[in-house]
């Protein structure tokens, strides 16, 4: 087992994800290569970051990692209001990425504070 697949943040952001690919099959061919990837690739992100962070020898490395991850979940919120504007997400939808994303920024900030940076 590597080291990041126990963080509970970790597995938050594989949910997460799972979550922006569910509610983006939904959405117009027309955006595949456009909003739909977008998410999901920032929603990716996340996680990938969250394990990439766990791999550097030093505590900056890893909150350097540790913000990136932060800036995709505030990609993916920023995203999702188009989504919802455009009617592609609905507000139920909208709300769940929305306290999802509310609670993976708690979590990341709270790692950066573990690692004793504010």
């Amino acid at each position: 087992m590597f080291n990041f697949e126990k963080l509970e943040v970790w597995k938050k952001s594989i949910d997460f994800a799972d979550f922006v690919y569910s509610i983006t099959r939904a959405f117009p061919d027309e955006e595949r290569f456009g909003l739909t990837s977008q998410m999901r690739r920032a929603a990716v992100s996340i996680s990938s970051n969250i394990a990439e962070g766990t791999s550097r020898h030093t505590k900056d490395d890893y909150a350097r990692f540790l913000e990136i991850a932060a800036g995709s979940v505030f990609e993916v919120v920023s995203q999702s209001f188009i989504a919802q504007k455009h009617n592609y997400l609905s507000d139920q939808d909208h709300q769940c990425i929305y306290s999802a994303a509310e609670e993976q920024s708690r979590m990341l900030s709270g790692l950066r504070r573990s690692l004793g940076f504010a």
